[in-house]
């Protein structure tokens, strides 16, 4: 089966005439995050049987919900930061809207600048969808680019963001640095920071550590080839209530059972098994867990076929004590795996309100340690309801692809000084609660590892990957990356059953120019 794309162009898959198998077939889904919901998604409503192992206490992964109790008893959600969707996150969309139709959960964000120091703003209202009238608008809006800057400027190398090509970019790129790449653009210091600093920092990897191949295919996706134009839309209340909580009870009427708190530890051959229907000669596998917390006996569950939705530690923990899973050079593959530096995520809610003229979300340029702010309480609807009651605001502060040495002290100091010269009217607030942590699983990107980086396919055809790490062969990133990769991970394992494919949408995958 081949898939349309936006432009006509299309993506080979392979043909399926079944609506489901034959007979049962078991599956179990290790990883309860966007990327293996999205398979046990596909996987149940093809009549598979389903079960969902996760290690923390509730769905969801990086965008799960927890609960948060301010001093007054109010219980609050709390979440791993703010998350954008674009609207060419088609695959995460139609997720979406297995539980919300007509997406009305999704509010547009008209605009979301980028605030520099002195008053810089660069916008992105408005903007042309097709390049390379979207690039020209945003270089002639910028305040710190001027034409005659164009005589300095590379152009050899500034095409190549309209040249972007899988095989071409990724052959001549991928061993350079993002860094290095951007610092050839010679485009004037303050304008590369405004343009191009941000977004490099929006995936959590420096810009000395990341392929340069990588950051062109982001640019390439976002913004070049990207017929929705470059703002994005959020949910109108939290993760938990607006997506998670929707799925686990779609999914839970398709018969997908969930079990939280319970940690993977490895897989192995099932033995002695008898009327499965899976194509390996082996018959299926044992899925070993225990629980998270330390507590409860280490349980196993049978499966025909197993998705591995979890993060790169996890992934990387499971496959080391799994001597039957894969074959050495694929094993090679997971072990060079690499999560990128920590991010940090501070959420403050203040007694007292942010301007009327605030945005829900502002990216920055020029200020250490910080990377954007949200006004939660301009979007999400527990925030509003709590800021209306009590007269205050809900502020989140993000900082990305941080130095190991960064000290907490160091991080609030940094993003409390941004945050103060941008809304200066929060200096005047006091804090009612606040939230703040360091994380650090997120993938890298490394130059040089592109080739190297497991696909969703493994040796073994009844087990499959699914991540925002995995390699694909079409542009995405973030979270649409992991939900179309659940997507794939589930139709590649059901292809041995003869069963049709989930549909992919993507953009075009080639630039402009090739």
């Amino acid at each position: 089966m081949r898939i349309p794309l936006p432009d006509g162009r299309r993506v080979p898959l392979w043909n399926g005439d079944r609506e489901r198998p034959s007979g049962p077939v078991s599956a179990v889904v290790c990883g309860g995050g966007l990327a293996g919901l999205a398979a046990a998604t596909v996987l149940c409503e093809r009549g598979v049987s389903v079960t969902v192992l996760e290690a923390e206490s509730s769905l969801g992964g990086r965008l799960r919900t927890w609960p948060e109790t301010l001093p007054d008893g109010t219980a609050l959600g709390m979440e791993r930061g703010f998350h954008a969707f674009f609207r060419q996150y088609y695959n995460l969309r139609s997720l979406l809207r297995r539980v919300d139709p007509d997406l009305r959960r999704l509010v547009p964000l008209p605009d979301y600048p980028i605030f520099g120091p002195g008053g810089l703003v660069q916008s992105f209202e408005d903007i042309p969808t097709r390049p390379p009238a979207n690039f020209l608008a945003i270089v002639r809006r910028a305040d710190t680019f001027r034409w005659r800057d164009l005589i300095r400027v590379n152009g050899r190398a500034a095409l190549e963001m309209l040249r972007y090509d899988p095989d071409r970019t990724y052959a001549r790129f991928d061993s350079m640095t993002a860094k290095d790449y951007l610092d050839s653009l010679r485009f004037p210091p303050e304008a590369r920071r405004m343009l191009f600093d941000v977004f490099s920092h929006s995936f959590f990897n420096p810009e000395e550590e990341m392929s340069a191949a990588e950051l062109l295919m982001m640019f390439h996706y976002y913004f070049l080839a990207n017929p929705e134009g470059l703002v994005f839309d959020v949910l109108n209340d939290t993760f938990e209530n607006a997506l998670l909580e929707p799925l686990r009870v779609y999914l839970g009427d398709r018969g997908v059972c969930f079990a939280t708190g319970r940690r993977v530890t490895s897989i192995h051959r099932s033995s002695g098994r008898s009327g499965t229907l899976s194509p390996a000669l082996d018959g299926g596998w044992d899925v070993l867990h225990d629980s998270s917390s330390g507590s409860g006996e280490a349980r196993q569950e049978a499966a025909d076929v197993v998705v591995l939705a979890l993060n790169v530690p996890g992934l990387k923990d499971v496959v080391s004590a799994s001597p039957e899973l894969g074959n050495a050079v694929w094993r090679q593959k997971i072990e060079a795996l690499r999560e990128t530096s920590p991010f940090a995520v501070w959420r403050l809610w203040l007694d007292g309100p942010t301007a009327p003229d605030r945005h829900a979300f502002v990216g920055t340029a020029g200020f250490p340690l910080l990377d954007n702010i949200s006004l939660f309480h301009l979007f999400e609807e527990e925030s509003r309801a709590w800021a209306n009651q009590t007269g205050g605001s809900v502020v989140e502060l993000h900082a990305y692809g941080m130095p190991d040495s960064t000290t907490e002290p160091m991080i609030r100091r940094a993003m409390q000084s941004g945050l103060f010269e941008l809304y200066p009217e929060t200096r005047e607030a006091g804090v009612v609660h606040e939230s703040f942590f360091v994380e650090r699983d997120c993938p890298a990107f490394p130059p040089g590892g592109y080739r190297a980086r497991p696909g969703v396919e493994t040796p073994a055809s009844d087990v499959a990957l699914a991540g925002d790490f995995v390699r694909l062969e079409f542009p995405s990133a973030l979270m649409e990356r992991a939900t179309a990769s659940g997507f794939l991970a589930a139709s590649a394992l059901l292809r041995p059953y003869g069963v049709r494919p989930e549909p992919l949408r993507s953009v075009s995958p080639r630039g402009p120019l090739v």
